[in-house]
């Protein structure tokens, strides 16, 4: 194995998957399709396939459900956010965290703790490779997933020259926004982009030196953060929320992508639920007491004893625990997060 550290962020809202996840109970603390693990404690298995010094970056009120559910990591190895700052500031909390406890020089893979994958070996392999090119080349290197459809809900990676033949690893030409159908049609036609998922691997130094060059606000931080002591709270507090991408990762000039050989799912709403769920003859998946007749293509899942009955509909996702009731035309659950937002400001 080579010597990599690995940070999970396991922050989120939760908002996406109401009223399955609430902002107390985020998306990576769910089981999905009848796992016997959670999102987080499968990303911190295949964690281990890379390293063996992993942390946890996790935010103060949902840290408890995450030492419990990964319960063989010590405390220092859990990093907590004193409230969301945006990836920005988790990252600058981990480098924070990890710097004197760890060789500087040694690569940091950065993990989403809410993505859904089945490839292990794929995955280990790719963050091996972009681990050992960012050592090799002292610079970030990002992972990014290779399009399955032209989707309009992720930014894109433009690959631009092959920087190491042998592993594949290429320049980044650019990040693209978020596209329409048909720009994502084009990128998708191409081969030329990829997703990005918000992978990436960097030393503590490599951070820093990308820091100074490119984002100097983000760099005092960082040193502002590092020289807290009891302040570190109302210094954490003090951040702009703003996400790593906005702040660093588009300003870089020479940063480096992978790649990925693994398959990958986001699960941003519950039509991508539905996809990575076992289903029926009829499309359907079907959790807890419910009745269906004559339903198709439908998520449904009750969490509570009173029976759920569905009737005559298509393309929905009926989901009813404790926090409330979602009933959606399952093409529009994307819109389930604005919904509970409205919600949780009316401070239920």
């Amino acid at each position: 194995m080579s010597h990599m550290i690995v940070v999970i962020i396991a922050g989120g809202s939760g908002t996406r998957l109401w009223p399955l996840s609430t902002p107390d109970y985020p998306k990576h603390l769910l089981t999905i399709n009848g796992d016997r693990e959670s999102l987080l404690q499968k990303t911190y298995q295949r964690a281990k396939r890379i390293a063996s010094d992993i942390y946890i970056l996790t935010e103060a009120s949902h840290a408890h459900h995450v030492k419990e559910q990964i319960p063989d990591l010590s405390e220092d190895k859990f990093i907590i956010e004193p409230a969301r700052r945006g990836t920005a500031s988790c990252i600058v909390a981990a480098l924070v965290h990890l710097t004197n406890r760890n060789p500087s020089d040694e690569p940091i893979a950065f993990l989403s703790a809410d993505h859904y994958i089945r490839d292990v070996s794929g995955f280990a392999n790719s963050f091996k490779i972009a681990g050992e090119a960012s050592k090799k080349h002292a610079k970030i290197v990002l992972v990014g997933i290779e399009p399955d459809h032209p989707a309009t809900g992720f930014g894109y990676i433009q690959k631009g020259a092959l920087a190491d033949e042998h592993t594949l690893v290429y320049s980044v030409e650019a990040f693209k926004e978020k596209p329409d159908y048909e720009a994502a049609k084009e990128f998708f036609r191409s081969g030329n982009y990829l997703w990005n998922c918000g992978y990436f691997t960097g030393s503590i130094d490599v951070f820093k030196q990308a820091m100074k060059d490119y984002a100097p606000r983000l760099y005092e931080d960082y040193e502002k953060l590092l020289s807290s002591g009891d302040t570190y709270e109302n210094v954490y507090l003090g951040f702009e929320n703003i996400s790593i991408d906005y702040a660093l990762m588009d300003y870089i000039k020479d940063i480096l992508v992978v790649p990925a050989s693994f398959d990958w799912m986001d699960l941003g709403s519950f039509g991508d639920l539905h996809k990575a769920a076992d289903n029926d003859d009829r499309g359907n998946h079907i959790h807890g007491n419910v009745e269906v007749e004559d339903v198709e293509n439908s998520f449904v899942k009750n969490y509570e004893d009173k029976p759920v009955a569905v009737i005559g509909l298509d393309n929905v996702a009926v989901i009813n625990t404790k926090d409330g009731i979602l009933v959606a035309r399952k093409d529009l659950s994307q819109k389930v997060g604005e919904v509970s937002k409205r919600i949780s400001g009316k401070g239920k």
